[in-house]
């Protein structure tokens, strides 16, 4: 494998502290990552491990009662951690695209999908209307929902799961993003569904990078490259999936990989 060089990676996480507003409870004591250029990562373990506050903090989407005491976030070589709410704003959505874990209380339940990613697209993109609503209806075709033309008028409650599922990853990709984050995205989903959404994202993430949050080690062999498992709020290992999934080094680890369904390990990454 060819050296990694700077102009390499999309995101760079450095010390990142998350601590409790109250009392100073220490939630993740000091995170590093890397994510390069086609790359996804997948952050993987336990409920409570601070996976997913882990990636909001990176969206700078953290929850009242938490904040982010030290460390740095670059994307693409800027550093956004010290960024106004004004320029957040204007970074989420455009830089970096989001998949959250539940679409039906995620999307805003009186707009329909079409509205909400016209809205996103003229936002981030000098477009008119008509081209915004255009290009909303591509997504949605290349995500294979069905009767995607009629899907951008319907309202988020009038699809299915999975059907909200590949709407919300087309607002996350509708910018082109750097950076994808995907908390728990196949959560709740049937399994060929989960397959169906893993095999979007692993091609819509070729020309940029992916951060998979989840507790499923066999839905993050599907797709990532390379794995970090996360307990305590500490990264306790990492490395290439091949390798974690054939020869972990933590206890913990293998109790993971021992506790996913038998046969579903295959590693369908990229690396």
């Amino acid at each position: 494998m060819s050296a990694v060089t700077h102009s390499d990676i999309a995101l760079d996480v450095n010390g990142l502290r998350l601590e409790a507003v109250e009392g100073g409870c220490v939630l993740v004591p000091s995170l590093d990552l890397q994510i390069r250029r086609g790359e996804i990562l997948g952050l993987v373990g336990e409920s409570g491990s601070g996976k997913t506050l882990t990636c909001f903090g990176i969206a700078g989407l953290l929850p009242t009662g938490v904040r982010m005491t030290a460390g740095e976030i670059i994307l693409d070589g800027q550093r956004i951690d010290n960024r106004s709410e004004k320029e957040w704003r204007a970074i989420r959505g455009g830089q970096i695209g989001m998949i959250f874990q539940d679409p039906l209380s995620s999307f805003n339940p009186v707009k329909t999908i079409g509205s909400i990613l016209i809205e996103s697209a003229r936002r981030h993109q000098n477009l008119s209307k008509a081209e915004a609503r255009a290009l909303a209806i591509d997504i949605l075709k290349s995500m294979h929902l069905p009767g995607s033309s009629a899907c951008v008028d319907a309202y988020p409650h009038q699809l299915s799961g999975g059907q909200r599922q590949r709407a919300m990853i087309g607002l996350a990709l509708i910018n082109n993003p750097a950076l994808l984050l995907a908390d728990e995205p196949t959560t709740a989903l049937d399994p060929t569904v989960q397959l169906q959404i893993l095999a979007l994202m692993r091609r819509k993430v070729s020309n940029s990078a992916g951060l998979m949050v989840t507790h499923d080690i066999a839905a993050a062999a599907a797709i990532c490259d390379r794995l970090v498992v996360m307990l305590e709020g500490q990264i306790i290992e990492e490395g290439p999936t091949r390798t974690i999934l054939s020869a972990p080094q933590h206890d913990f680890t293998r109790q993971l990989l021992a506790a996913a369904p038998i046969g579903t390990l295959t590693h369908g990454g990229g690396q």
